[in-house]
């Protein structure tokens, strides 16, 4: 495992992954990365008041790579450890017609700046609220045709999920040489759905360990944190995003566990938290979370 700790910094971004990105950094397996990141709208927001129209929207959802680990190869997983996330003094947030959930009811665009207060977030009306950094935009290449960064899929992407935080591990799988990761839409804070069209969007940096996992059968995209597993799933709609999620937890559980699926699937119905990552993207997030005392009961091991 390498020793050195590397540098990515935010003017090497992509708006899309792609196996056919030159990479902006090549790293041998293992190593330490603090990758620097804009926020979702590369920075271009300066003023409240400031008219979306003014924004360019094919800069949105910028992702800094990518990055190339040396050694990873297609039907490796790429095992990203999320050792640290820092954040600027300052985030936004926006919403308005057409966006989100509540876009239909909304007659104007709206711009709100977020101070960031120790370990808090202070809302619009002076509401606080818990830091909770998390990463929104993060994968690999696909194995061929490119994906926008805001687009979210079995390569990662726009997943917004929050567990995908400090101290958790993000499994991708490897489906182009070198892998091709890169991250970027940072949240200082986030609830699940993002049901406004954003979170508290800021940019930041945040230092991780790229390692190489070969041979695992398991499902990816999956966040292992200390206490439990969650694996992802995209879909046009989020009846089908929670089906899949819901289907490749049980098949994996009833395999790996040595259970039929049918007694997988009832673990799952009395013990698993079927949860919403987003509903705001080109595709919607679920995610099915189970603890992992029930996946040792059953003597099923992680790869990491």
């Amino acid at each position: 495992m390498s020793t050195a700790v590397y540098t990515l910094e935010s003017n090497h971004i992509v708006y899309s992954l792609s196996p056919a990105h030159p990479p902006a950094l090549a790293v041998p397996d293992g190593a330490t990365v603090r990758v620097e990141t804009c926020d979702c709208f590369e920075n271009q927001i300066q003023r409240e008041d400031q008219d979306f129209g003014t924004l360019d929207w094919n800069r949105i959802n910028p992702a800094t790579g990518p990055i190339y680990v040396e050694g990873a190869m297609p039907g490796d997983l790429l095992a990203v450890h999320i050792l640290d996330i820092e954040l600027a003094k300052r985030g936004i947030m926006t919403t308005g017609p057409g966006l989100g959930v509540l876009g239909a009811h909304l007659a104007q665009n709206a711009i709100r700046f977020v101070e960031i207060d120790h370990d808090q977030v202070v809302l619009p009306g002076g509401v606080r609220t818990a830091l909770r950094p998390m990463i929104g935009v993060i994968g690999v290449a696909p194995a061929s045709a490119p994906v926008p960064c805001g687009t979210p899929g079995d390569h990662g992407g726009n997943m917004d999920c929050t567990r995908i935080t400090t101290g958790a591990v993000l499994l991708l799988p490897v489906s182009a040489p070198g892998a091709l990761f890169a991250l970027g839409d940072l949240h200082a804070a986030m609830g699940d759905g993002e049901v406004g069209v954003s979170g508290v969007e800021i940019a930041g940096r945040v230092t991780v360990r790229l390692q190489t996992v070969r041979g695992a059968d398991c499902p990816a995209p999956m966040v292992v944190s200390a206490r439990d597993v969650s694996i992802i799933a995209s879909a046009p709609t989020l009846d089908e995003a929670a089906e899949a999620a819901t289907t490749r937890a049980a098949t994996w559980i009833a395999k790996a566990g040595h259970v039929s699926l049918a007694d997988a699937c009832m673990l799952l119905s009395a013990a698993g938290r079927l949860r919403i990552c987003q509903v705001v993207d080109p595709l919607k997030t679920a995610r099915m979370e189970v603890d992992r005392d029930l996946l040792r009961q059953l003597g099923i091991q992680l790869p990491v």
